[in-house]
């Protein structure tokens, strides 16, 4: 129940984000943009909600970042191999995600 108070607050907390009109212009290539900026987080919190709707035991330690490409960056800790696989799937299935690179560690190999 918790887990998806945290999804649902996330991610309406990413749609209230202040909007720009969004016109296509090439400041998509420039992070330091509003637009670019949003965007990122955007997807950056909807992976994130995904993760913690998903209840994946480890999704606490693992870290998420989106650069101006649409490549999200999965860091951090995760419990198995298969936990990491499934934080990878989860994050390739997001809407807006180009790719992923996947630099998490398993606990057990640390």
């Amino acid at each position: 129940m918790n887990i998806k108070l945290v999804a649902s607050s996330l991610l309406a907390g990413a749609m209230a984000l202040p909007m720009m009109s969004h016109a296509a212009t090439d400041s998509d290539s420039d992070r330091s943009s509003p637009e670019t900026f949003v965007k990122d987080a955007v997807i950056t919190t909807k992976v994130k909600a995904k993760l913690a709707y998903e209840q994946l035991s480890s999704t606490v330690h693992i870290r998420v970042d989106t650069d101006k490409h649409g490549v999200v960056s999965l860091s951090g800790t995760a419990k198995s191999r298969a936990d990491a696989d499934r934080a990878v799937a989860i994050a390739q299935g997001v809407e807006g995600v180009a790719s992923v690179d996947n630099h998490l560690q398993i606990a057990a190999d640390k």
